[in-house]
Formats: structure tokens, C-alpha cells, sequence
């Protein structure tokens, strides 16, 4: 399946990567349709964007995994490191909090940042909410955990109720709303569970910066943090497409 994909001509990916994310090809996928929208007749190509069909990959998952196929061959990974903590004298490293302002800051269409906890609300998401209130045309997502608390035998509804009404009345800050996301997992009853545990922020597509800071003033500024940030877009469009997968099958549920 992905050979096929992979064997395309840059340019026709690139054609077959919008039609895909416009929506103008969609399911269920056709030799006509492809043509039409994609230039493409190849009957193994066709397989493919049905097989994705089948697995649940949405249009925009698709278009992002075939855009950073363009980026494959560029090279070594761009890459630094980000550190929390006490200096090492002789070692230059980035600093968390500048980093994570910095991407925020720069951001001019979208940003997503997943954290498993943050600490008082308004401080934590204070520069994000005001970047959302001064430019209308950057679109956010949120990836927070939500915990059950140990012997805790209430709804699983009502307990994201009660977070949603606590985080749109007192932790969210600013009038642009983002969109946020939970995993239904952490507040399962019976059976293993699953809590939303990575850290990381992406901006504009370009930018992936993966930490082990949660967005907490501790981690930010004190604790010992480690974290790397990346500017190569194929490890970039990688890591959102997977995002973005979590959210179009239903593994991450929208906020009320």
C-alpha cells in the first residue's frame, strides 16, 4: 500500500495531498475521482487511499503523511536540545520556558500543544490566549489529561463536566476559544487504563518541540526538564498527523 504512495512523482503527491486536505477527494475513492482531482490512474494507488478508508485515516491524516514524504530526503534532523534546571558550566542548551513562548509567540496559523498537567490555568495558557485574542486567524488545539481521582466512582460524564465547566470558567483566560481534546481512557471504571501523557507543542507545521516539562511554573523554570526541539518537517507532519489521527478516529474526545 504505502509503495505506491511513495513511488508517486513529488508533484503529483503534492497535487494528490490537496485534494485530499480541500476534501475535494473524498470517500468512497473512485478511478474517475482520483483522475479528476489527482491526476493519478494507477489502480495501486486507488488500493491505497481505500485501504486508508478502511483503517480510518481521514483526508487531512492522509495529506499530512504525503507532504512530509517531500521532506524525506532532506537530510540530517535540525535539532536542539531544551533543558529545565541547574546550568552545566561549558554546555549551551535552550532554556524550556523560552522555547515553549517562543513557538507560541511565532505561531501564525495553527499550534497544538499536548500536556498531561498544567498549574493555575490563567498563568499556564495566559500567552497562548492573548496570541488567540490579537490574531483571529490562529487556530489552536489543547490535548489536556483528565484524571479520576482514586476511589472515585463518579460518572465518567460527569467528571468531564466538571473539568470543562472549571476550565472554560476559571483556567482559560481568553475570549478565542481553542479546541480541546481528552482521552476517555483515564476515567474508565473497569479495566486498563490509559492517560494522555505526552508533552509536546507544534506550530504552524513546521516546528515540533517534545519535552518532558508539563505546564506547571516547576517544570518550566526549576525542575530538571529534558526536551528536544525539531525543525525537519517529515518528524514535524509525522508527529501532527498522528495527532490529528487520535482525534479523527475518536481515540481523543472533544471538550464540551
Amino acid at each position: 500500500m504505502i509503495s505506491a504512495l511513495i513511488a508517486l512523482p513529488s508533484h503529483v503527491r503534492r497535487k494528490l495531498a490537496g485534494a485530499l486536505e480541500s476534501g475535494s477527494l473524498a470517500p468512497p475513492f473512485t478511478p474517475a475521482s482520483l483522475r479528476s482531482m489527482a491526476g493519478v490512474a494507477d489502480e495501486a494507488v486507488l488500493n491505497a487511499l481505500q485501504e486508508w478508508r478502511r483503517l480510518g485515516v481521514s483526508g487531512r491524516a492522509g495529506a499530512a503523511w504525503l507532504r512530509s514524504l517531500e521532506e524525506a530526503a532532506s537530510g540530517v534532523v535540525p535539532a536542539s536540545l531544551v533543558w529545565t534546571g541547574p546550568e552545566a558550566k561549558g554546555l549551551h542548551s535552550r532554556d524550556t520556558r523560552q522555547v515553549y513562548e517562543e513557538m507560541i509567540g511565532s505561531a501564525k496559523r495553527s499550534i497544538l500543544i499536548s500536556s498531561y498537567a498544567y498549574f493555575d490555568g490563567k498563568k499556564a495558557f495566559q500567552l497562548l490566549a492573548k496570541r488567540m485574542d490579537s490574531s483571529p486567524e490562529l487556530r489552536a488545539s489543547l490535548l489536556l489529561n483528565i484524571e479520576r481521582g482514586q476511589q472515585s466512582t463518579t460518572k465518567s460524564e460527569d467528571l468531564v463536566r466538571r473539568f470543562a465547566d472549571r476550565f472554560w470558567k476559571s483556567d482559560w483566560p481568553g475570549k478565542a476559544r481553542p479546541s480541546v481534546y481528552y482521552d476517555p481512557r483515564s476515567l474508565e471504571l473497569d479495566g486498563p487504563k490509559g492517560v494522555l501523557h505526552a508533552k509536546a507543542v507544534i506550530t504552524d507545521e513546521d516546528a515540533l518541540f517534545i519535552t518532558s516539562a508539563n505546564l506547571t511554573e516547576a517544570a518550566l523554570d526549576r525542575n530538571i526538564e529534558a526536551g528536544v526541539l525539531l525543525r525537519d518537517r517529515t518528524i514535524v507532519l509525522t508527529a501532527l498527523a498522528h495527532f490529528r489521527g487520535l482525534i479523527d478516529q475518536k481515540l481523543l474526545l472533544p471538550l464540551p
